[in-house]
């Protein structure tokens, strides 16, 4: 296990990126360009004025609807459901502490629904692609790993970054998952696990992070971001990648010509945790075999597609708590739908998941989602020459492709083309992924609109936090099975490749469909407060790691830990003005 996490850990950006580009352009494009003209109007047209859509609350219970409706700033940016008009326009006002509690519900289950597509669905796509284009560990680290990993925040940015006015909900996202993970997860996995940290790779992936923050506070001071600005974001993350291939391939070349005793190979002994990979095959012994037939027999079409359609292992069911099988209750749902919509190729496996009637439905089905996901399924029912919608021609050419291609294979041997399933499953997850991130994204606006908490502080905790958990839990297990060196190196992986990536290709994707610069509008001090908060947590690591000659102990965790609970004080007390700059 803690061989393929390093693996995946060191590899998914450069095709995967260009992929993503692709689909969360096609994703975004109309949407996008529909609700920004009511913030970039045209000259000379009548609009109506754009007002502080969080100014609602101060109006009487009867203007509030109508506030809703007619003021642009309060109009949701793509997404399927209008939460503002269903709390001000659906709830009377003395059900609002329900209608807040629904949404709350829903805004978690949202990031469940994002954890299980990234984890089983997007994440072994990914994997697969990277092991049919034969690409490096190293390569496939920086890349498709890092994407599969961050895809949550990386889609929510794109959102994000979509409208001016959630902007901030961007950034402070991203600076506020910099800091839950360069101090309450560094920190954690210190705690649990004290070790000895990689010199090379701590200095190399610190700097490149002070950096890509340092770009960050200037573009802020700026206010806008441009072409060349959005460029050099990506820029420095190839160069980036490009420099862990270069270390890599230097350090390894260094160990062949030296005549160093070898040593005994155990996980904390590793030079670089990004070079080097742990062997699991000690551990590997399929417990699923005590539960084979002794006697095989021929599934039919049913049996297969229903197998193949199951989420839940009844065998693993039985051994697992209480809490494993409650959350499974909750997943079931989702897990069958993505089952049922996304196809997983595993290359690991013999016949590399292939299920003969259910890979035959993913033609119809996938293809579907895939168009009425697309700008919130505008493109879906569009009716070509006015006469058929494009989801009817869709489901036409799935039934015929499908069709041929169940009765030209056979249920026991993959077909020749099936690694094009991979591309398939990656293409209709990441559209899951960028729905379910919309709804993310709509729900702590609104949130933001009736608690007046500007997106900034939102970003920062819950959009962070959601984002962050599922990076959290798997850093944390890698810790306690002793694998800390590379959990740790995992932290300022991932971010780097958030930050550079998600703000460098939301803004040029912006760009791109709007031919204009992204101009930011930052949410007052809070932002700035964040961003220096981020920046000294990066100079605290960088300065108190070599002093403890990179034996990092319990005593550093436990400050990291404090540092993020006195940067949530201050950052709180800020945004209610507390903490306030005086006016001159």
């Amino acid at each position: 296990m803690a061989s393929r996490w390093l693996d995946l850990r060191w590899a998914l950006s450069v095709l995967c990126v260009l992929l993503m580009a692709e689909t969360v352009s096609g994703a975004r494009d109309s949407s996008t360009g529909a609700h920004i003209s009511p913030q970039f109007p045209a000259s000379g047209v009548n609009q109506t004025p754009v007002v502080d859509c969080r100014k609602v609350c101060g109006l009487n219970v009867s203007d509030r609807c109508d506030f809703i409706r007619t003021n642009p700033d309060c109009h949701s940016d793509g997404g399927y459901l209008d939460y503002l008009e269903g709390i001000f326009c659906h709830f009377p006002p003395n059900l609002l502490p329900l209608a807040v509690t629904l949404y709350v519900s829903w805004l978690l289950y949202l990031f469940l629904i994002l954890g299980v597509t990234a984890a089983k669905f997007f994440c072994p796509n990914l994997s697969a692609i990277s092991t049919t284009l034969k690409l490096s560990h190293n390569v496939a680290g920086v890349t498709f790993l890092a994407f599969g990993n961050g895809a949550p925040d990386i889609f929510s940015a794109l959102v994000a970054f979509s409208d001016p006015h959630t902007a901030g909900l961007a950034l402070g996202a991203l600076f506020g998952a910099g800091v839950l993970v360069t101090t309450v997860v560094a920190g954690g996995i210190t705690i649990l696990h004290p070790f000895m940290a990689a010199s090379r790779p701590f200095f190399r992936d610190i700097i490149f992070y002070m950096v890509a923050v340092f770009l960050t506070f200037i573009m802020l001071f700026r206010g806008r971001v441009t072409m060349a600005w959005a460029l050099g974001y990506l820029g420095l993350y190839v160069f980036y990648v490009v420099t862990v291939i270069l270390c890599t391939w230097i350090y390894r070349w260094q160990r062949r010509g030296s005549l160093v005793y070898s040593m005994p190979v155990t996980p904390e002994i590793l030079s670089d945790s990004e070079e080097d990979r742990v062997s699991s095959n000690s551990n590997s012994y399929d417990y699923g075999d005590e539960y084979r037939p002794l006697f095989f027999y021929q599934e039919t079409t049913a049996q297969i597609l229903a197998r193949a359609l199951n989420p839940l292992d009844y065998m693993k069911w039985r051994r697992k708590s209480a809490y494993w099988k409650a959350l499974k209750v909750f997943k079931l749902p989702v897990e069958f739908l993505l089952l049922l919509t996304v196809p997983v190729v595993d290359p690991d496996k013999d016949d590399r998941n292939w299920k003969r009637p259910l890979n035959c439905l993913h033609l119809v089905i996938s293809p579907l989602v895939v168009v009425l996901t697309l700008q919130s399924g505008t493109y879906g029912v569009y009716e070509i020459g006015g006469l058929v919608p494009v989801w009817v021609v869709v489901v036409i050419a799935g039934t015929a492709l499908a069709s041929v291609t169940f009765f030209a294979t056979s249920d026991s041997q993959p077909p020749r083309l099936h690694w094009l399933f991979a591309f398939l499953g990656f293409l209709t997850s990441a559209l899951w992924i960028n729905a379910a991130a919309t709804e993310v994204v709509n729900i702590l606006r609104s949130l933001g609109v009736v608690f007046r908490l500007s997106n900034t502080v939102l970003g920062l905790t819950l959009l962070a936090w959601g984002n962050s958990i599922g990076d959290a839990f798997s850093d944390f297990t890698l810790a306690r099975q002793g694998y800390p060196r590379m959990a740790f190196s995992a932290c300022f992986g991932g971010i780097i490749f958030n930050i550079l990536v998600g703000v460098g290709l939301g803004c040029l994707l912006q760009i791109s469909r709007s031919h204009t610069e992204v101009k930011l509008e930052p949410d007052g001090l809070l932002v700035w407060v964040l961003a220096g908060a981020l920046g000294l947590s990066l100079v605290f690591s960088l300065v108190s790691v070599p002093l403890q000659c990179f034996q990092l102990s319990r005593v550093y965790g436990i400050c990291l830990l404090l540092f993020y609970l006195n940067f949530l004080v201050v950052a709180l007390l800020t945004e209610f003005g507390v903490i306030r700059l005086k006016s001159t």
